[in-house]
């Protein structure tokens, strides 16, 4: 035994030295410790040997067993040091981490939510499933008002559809809460739209209502002044032209001095000097009547506005379609 064991260690000890990758030293350390191992195979042999002979074979075994098992694992550690040398070069500036952020769409909805907010207003939401009477009728919209058609909807059928605007919101809140009312309601709105550069079949929008005694057009435009203010600058102008909705009368296009050209004339503005941002209007008898307020005694004003359409001049988009692409190299430079 005793010659067997230096034998082992003469031949295998200058071989776990020398080896020189990780593969060749697994193959050794299955040979001589293996569960068919050499060193293995001679301690099952213990028991053959004279009874006072074995706990000095035994220790003999169990020494050398020792040493390969230790000179394997200090081996291994080197090598895989090498390993990792030659596949990592660690003097290489490190790859860029690109981390998360909000998308366009919601860093423009967060901004103007917080400019209403700290004017006083509150934030509700409603379900994106309508039925006819809060998306239309409610909001004066009769059974052949042409305005249905303009909004060509997504119907559900059992009078249900996809809603058109947020509006609907509107109406839920004044059912359950009685002036004076400042709200915003975000959120997808869906119509019939081919996708083109300034049209997409889910879109978003902010629409905005605020109720009590005596409230009149000028509090309307100073709302939206401020606003337009604090979302696109000081230097900004407005301009109100009259215009139709079904829920308001008097009723107004919103326009803002164009932000590319100063007002001059462009092509984003189409040489007019003038950028459309949002519809607005005075709340119609009609639709308090609907919610069971006294137009006599309260008036309010009203407000829609698509956050695409924003997002586009606020980060000058030309293509509505690239905020629905989702292409991480675009969404990177916002």
């Amino acid at each position: 035994m005793h010659k067997n064991l230096k034998e082992i260690k003469e031949t295998y000890l200058p071989l776990l030295r020398e080896v020189s990758s990780l593969s060749q030293l697994e193959e050794l350390r299955i040979k001589l410790l293996g569960r068919k191992g050499i060193l293995t195979q001679l301690i099952k042999t213990i028991p053959t040997f004279p009874v006072e002979e074995r706990p000095r074979i035994g220790r003999e075994i169990n020494e050398i067993k020792r040493e390969i098992s230790s000179l394997i694992e200090e081996k291994e550690r080197v090598l895989k040091r090498k390993v990792s040398r030659e596949v990592y070069d660690l003097t290489l500036p490190a790859l860029p981490v690109w981390r998360g952020r909000k998308h366009p769409l919601t860093q423009v909805m967060d901004e103007i939510l917080e400019i209403f907010t700290s004017m006083g207003f509150q934030v509700f939401t409603g379900p994106d499933i309508e039925t006819d009477y809060y998306n239309f009728e409610a909001l004066n919209f009769p059974p052949d008002h042409p305005a249905r058609d303009q909004q060509d909807s997504f119907q559900m059928g059992n009078g249900y559809l996809l809603r058109t605007q947020t509006s609907p919101v509107q109406i839920r809140v004044m059912e359950k809460m009685k002036p004076p009312i400042r709200m915003v309601s975000p959120g997808r709105c869906y119509r019939r739209d081919n996708p083109d550069a300034s049209h997409f079949p889910v879109f978003h929008q902010i629409e905005g209502l605020a109720v009590d005694r005596n409230i009149t057009f000028c509090d309307l435009k100073g709302t939206l002044e401020e606003f337009a203010h604090a979302f696109f600058g000081k230097d900004v102008r407005m301009r109100f032209l009259p215009s139709y909705f079904p829920f308001t009368e008097p009723s107004a296009e919103v326009s803002i001095s164009c932000i590319i050209c100063k007002g001059r004339g462009c092509p984003t503005c189409r040489r007019t000097g003038w950028l459309e941002i949002l519809g607005a209007g005075m709340v119609h008898p009609h639709v308090f009547q609907a919610v069971d307020y006294d137009p006599q005694v309260y008036s309010g004003f009203a407000f829609g506005m698509g956050v695409e359409r924003l997002a586009m001049l606020k980060f000058g988009i030309k293509d509505i379609r690239v905020l629905y692409e989702n292409d991480v190299r675009v969404l990177r430079q916002f």
